[in-house]
């Protein structure tokens, strides 16, 4: 029985620091500004054929 109670810990340890670790990257993300999404080229500024 204790080897059991031990497993089980382990995985209820292992599942928190899991949902941890997703909550901390999400917060890490939702952190950082979103970045504009300007092309580096477009139709105007590209050069012409020839």
């Amino acid at each position: 029985m204790p080897r059991l109670l031990a497993a089980a810990l382990t995985v209820a340890v292992a599942a928190a620091l899991a949902v941890g670790a997703a909550f901390a990257i999400v917060a890490l993300l939702e952190a950082n500004p979103e970045q504009p999404n300007v092309p580096l080229i477009s139709h105007e500024t590209a050069l012409p054929r020839g």
